[in-house]
């Protein structure tokens, strides 16, 4: 069985960074690594219809945890984009950001971390992302303090949240290409 990742500090302060977004009617968005389903929650609760919400993950107890969940939403299994068509208004990622600890289990590295220097994962994605951004699109993406050496690419980015906790800093950023 698979390890869903539960909602933790970095979950918690992107919710809080979907709660201020504004005129996300009829937005369609797409939701990256949507695990426990917390974050297209705070979606919902921010006035976002369901059925404009496509939910993806990797791991197949989060996919069936989501439909059951979400049962209006598309709910697509794939890594990062490989199975995503169309574009979106709006893609949200709180990425597995962590560098690789050789002590931590499968299950849990699956969910947390990015890659050698964690942003593995992160450089894939925003590499990809802009192919699937409507004209003037916006991506939420979290980071860590950990997180090094991420490509930007040439996305214009914005702090919409931060928050110090234990060892680490987390930024809820704003990406933008025009």
């Amino acid at each position: 069985m698979s390890l869903i990742y539960q909602p933790a500090e970095d979950s918690f302060l992107i919710c809080d960074a979907v709660a201020k977004l504004k005129n996300l009617n009829n937005k369609k968005i797409l939701e990256m690594g949507s695990g426990s389903g917390v974050i297209a929650e705070a979606l919902i609760n921010n006035h976002v219809d369901e059925k404009n919400l496509t939910l993806v993950d990797i791991n197949l107890e989060a996919i069936k945890n989501l439909k059951q969940k979400f049962p209006k939403s598309k709910v697509v299994r794939s890594d990062l984009f490989k199975k995503i068509h169309g574009k979106f208004d709006l893609i949200i990622f709180n990425p597995p950001y962590l560098p690789t600890d050789k002590k931590e289990d499968k299950e849990s590295k699956l969910a947390t971390a990015g890659g050698k220097i964690g942003s593995e994962i992160i450089n894939r994605f925003l590499k990809q992302a802009n192919t699937y951004l409507e004209k003037n699109g916006k991506i939420i993406l979290l980071t860590s303090s950990l997180t090094k050496r991420i490509d930007w690419q040439d996305y214009e980015k914005k702090i919409l949240e931060e928050k110090k906790i234990f060892f680490e800093e987390l930024v809820v950023w704003e990406l933008t290409k025009y």
